[in-house]
């Protein structure tokens, strides 16, 4: 039987000699990386805090050198193998000072034959020497010639994840490292290579084609036990032939659901090759089944984009997915599950792992596969030309073979998108002047990524870009057709243009925010701490990102007046356009068939578009998300004759209601009722007329009562110019073992009340936000910290600024 011993231990770090920071034989961790293991050692400072990234630049222009020794197993074998499932990037891998072979591609994994190498009678000296990436992508760019790149770095020379050179919400910690597992494995007579598990349903039984690919030591027959649950096949490998298909039936199959559809049944998966009645190796895994298609037949409005799960269309409710961590080899199963699960508790039903970064991990899909995520995967192309001359396109080719195959069996893995913004780009960003003749990434999109995917997979649909409109004859962020990417409101526009739009399908839109105080605090020593000061700015990465986040400010919120106004208000600004922009698209259904915001999650503390920071604390803007993603919402939405109100019911039931709002002035009176009466079928959408009479004056506003979904506002005037009367209220506080709770009761208007707990316990939450009260109601946040229910001077902090806010305080 095969045998498989990891190779982590004992392995030491060394760099080239004359490079800024001396670095000879420091203990290194594996996997790991580069950064980590200088960290580690203290040679350098921790690159998320001020601008310690600034000094740490030269780590990415020099050659690194991973060394271990071992010992050679006792047992007796035809085959002995080195397997790395991520080497990151250019390396020369050496036993004994024999080559074994060289890579270039972090995302593909390598296996090397050590007969021949390998000593049985003294420790193995292996020695995986790493080329600077930088000095690799700049020579292979001189070589081709220069292509335009969203970024001034050469991240599309190299085939290393687009992030590491930096981003415009991330760092430039561009490094090496082994960055996944490394294995040592022996074998006998023959060894399962491959195996490719394509699932279907055929009406209700689930089928299984096995593509299994063996390598051998001998040209002999061997036998192959496939079985799927209780359900087994066999087949022979015969003699010079190292392929075979093998189908499994499984009669009843129960159907994997995403996750606000149903359960998520998993089969059991297993593959034994077998010779004279020995087991010879094993290869196991997971599979669901279901179905899923891609509707973009065009219609008489353009091209839809509908993603159809066992033959009914999901409104996809999603969230763009970046490495959880910019050094990836500190990305953990239990990090994964924390980000997954809190996309989970704000409604999220789709995730799209976005082409600058990686493959996610198999702890990623297995999570997804047990929760009901959907996943769509682009592949790593991203803001960039990209050259199809060789090595590249064979390493594009192999990496996407991979891939395809090592994916195959997850059923939350839904769609493949060819690239990010690269068809866009070739449109609108002046490549075509600056390319000339030279090669830029349409044959990988359009060519060879849909052949690999036919022919590896071809259970899942594909989709050459995102943006894409369906054809090259039109401009591939039309929005009319297909997916689109709007970032027009965030570059130059007020969030309120979002409903200047109407698309088909959303796959990028975003705002900024700071993160959390406590997160802040982490990352920027700051005095006095300014939205300007020098580490927050270094923590700013977009492009003109303080004047934008700062127009937003003066279109709607009153004057900033000092550090905790800039921060809660940025805050509020981002989870009330993202919330806008998510109303106003369901608002469209089923003309609109989904939008996935930019972005859930951040890779570092910084400035951004992301939900949650990087240090794993959801900003307001995950409050509102869980509000607008709830199956069922209704909002105010502009029409010709004034305000409509529309109701969406993505739940399977019917919904039968009388939903009653109230027009109210400043001060919270109320200066009329109505009451509508509804009648919506599952997964439908409602426009429900408001009578002219039941409109807001200037300078009043709309708010629906405190029904069994969120509140829904529309207000006349912008914060700024509303006659806020100010805040005023009673609280009580009371503990509960680790819990607080603070009542608050409200005798004025409340508008977007928050509570920031974090300001008092790094490690407090609180169970809600943006709430917008009237006079006499009531609402209880739940804090959870051992040390504020501890503590009586922290509990009184609790209501108190800056840890209580609102607008109008």
């Amino acid at each position: 039987m095969s045998a498989k011993r990891t190779l982590h231990d004992g392995w030491t770090l060394s760099g080239t000699p004359g490079a800024p920071v001396a670095v000879d034989g420091v203990p290194a961790t594996v996997p790991g990386n580069v950064h980590t293991d200088l960290l580690a050692a203290g040679l350098i400072t921790d690159p998320y805090l001020d601008d310690a990234e600034r000094a740490l630049a030269w780590i990415g222009r020099t050659d690194w050198t991973y060394r271990t020794a071992f010992d050679a197993p006792e047992s007796t074998w035809d085959g002995i193998d080195l397997a790395f499932d991520g080497l990151d990037t250019v390396a020369t891998v050496t036993l004994n000072g024999t080559v074994l072979g060289e890579t270039a591609n972090m995302h593909r994994r390598y296996r090397f034959d050590l007969r021949g190498a390998l000593r049985t009678d003294a420790p193995n000296h292996l020695e995986v020497a790493f080329t600077a990436p930088y000095a690799y992508a700049e020579a292979q760019r001189d070589r081709l010639g220069d292509r335009p790149n969203a970024y001034p770095e050469p991240g599309n020379f190299i085939r290393k994840a687009a992030c590491n050179f930096g981003w415009d919400w991330g760092p430039n910690l561009a490094g090496a490292g082994i960055w996944r597992d490394v294995r040592l494995e022996t074998w006998r007579t023959a060894r399962i290579d491959e195996v490719v598990p394509r699932a279907a349903l055929d009406g209700a039984t689930g089928v299984v084609d096995l593509a299994v690919r063996l390598q051998k030591a001998a040209d002999t027959d061997v036998g192959l036990r496939c079985r799927i649950g209780d359900h087994e096949a066999t087949a022979t490998v015969p003699a010079g032939t190292t392929t075979a298909d093998v189908r499994v039936e499984v009669p009843d199959a129960r159907r994997w659901q995403p996750r606000d559809r149903g359960d998520q049944p998993l089969y059991e998966a297993a593959v034994t090759a077998l010779a004279d009645g020995e087991e010879l190796d094993s290869w196991s895994g997971r599979v669901g089944f279901r179905t899923v298609e891609l509707d973009t037949e065009p219609d008489e409005h353009g091209r839809p984009y509908d993603l159809k799960v066992n033959g009914e269309t999901v409104w996809v409710k999603g969230v763009n997915w970046i490495p959880d961590e910019a050094l990836f080899s500190r990305i953990d199963r239990p990090r994964i599950e924390r980000r997954l699960r809190q996309a989970i508790a704000a409604g999220v039903n789709f995730v799209r792992v976005w082409g600058g970064g990686i493959y996610e991990s198999e702890d990623f899909y297995d999570l997804c596969d047990e929760l009901g995520l959907l996943v769509g995967q682009d592949f790593l192309f991203a803001c960039a030309a990209y050259p199809e001359e060789e090595p590249f396109r064979s390493e594009v080719e192999a990496e996407a073979r991979d891939n395809l195959a090592r994916l195959a069996p997850h059923p939350s893995l839904v769609t493949w998108t060819g690239n990010n913004e690269n068809l866009w780009g070739w449109h609108d960003w002046n490549w075509q002047s600056e390319l000339g003749d030279r090669t830029w990434g349409a044959g990988y999109y359009h060519d060879l990524l849909p052949k690999v995917v036919a022919e590896v997979d071809g259970t899942r649909p594909y989709w050459p870009g995102s943006p894409y409109s369906g054809t090259r004859d039109l401009h591939p962020n039309e929005q009319a057709h297909a997916s689109v990417h709007i970032w027009d409101v965030w570059n130059d526009l007020d969030y309120a243009h979002y409903r200047d739009w109407k698309p088909r399908f959303v796959a990028e839109f975003g705002y900024q925010a700071p993160p959390t105080w406590a997160t802040v605090r982490r990352m920027v020593t700051d005095e006095p701490l300014e939205a300007a000061s020098p580490a927050m700015l270094w923590h700013q990465k977009a492009m003109n990102g303080q004047e934008k986040l700062q127009r937003g400010l003066d279109a709607h919120l009153p004057p900033v007046r000092d550090f905790d106004d800039w921060l809660y208000f940025t805050q509020v600004n981002q989870a009330r356009a993202i919330a806008l922009g998510i109303e106003y698209f369901r608002s469209l259904q089923p003309y609109c068939s989904g939008a996935i915001v930019w972005q859930l999650n951040d890779c570092w503390p910084v400035t951004s578009w992301a939900a949650i920071d990087g240090e794993e604390r959801p900003k307001p803007l995950w409050h509102a998300l869980r509000n607008v993603f709830s199956e069922r919402i209704v909002t105010f939405q502009p029409s010709a004759e004034g305000v409509n109100l529309v109701a969406v019911n993505d739940s399977a039931e019917p919904w039968n209601a009388v939903i009653g709002f109230w027009k109210c002035d400043p001060q919270g009176r109320i200066k009329g009722r109505a009451l509508v009466q509804m009648e919506i079928d599952p997964r439908d959408t409602a426009v429900l007329e408001i009578e002219p009479g039941a409109l807001p004056a200037d300078g009043e506003f709309l708010v629906t009562g405190r029904e069994d979904f969120p509140r829904a506002t529309w207000f006349t005037k912008e914060d700024k110019d509303m006659d806020w009367a100010t805040a005023r209220f009673e609280s009580a506080v009371a503990v509960d073992g680790h819990d607080t709770t603070v009542t608050i009761t409200a005798d004025t208007v409340l508008r977007d009340l928050c509570l920031f707990p974090d300001r008092l316990d790094p490690d407090a939450t609180v169970d809600k936000a943006l709430l917008t009260l009237l006079p006499g109601e009531t609402a209880t946040f739940t804090v959870t910290s051992a040390a504020i229910a501890a503590s009586p001077e922290l509990r009184a902090a609790l209501t108190t600024k800056p840890v209580l806010r609102a607008i109008n305080d």
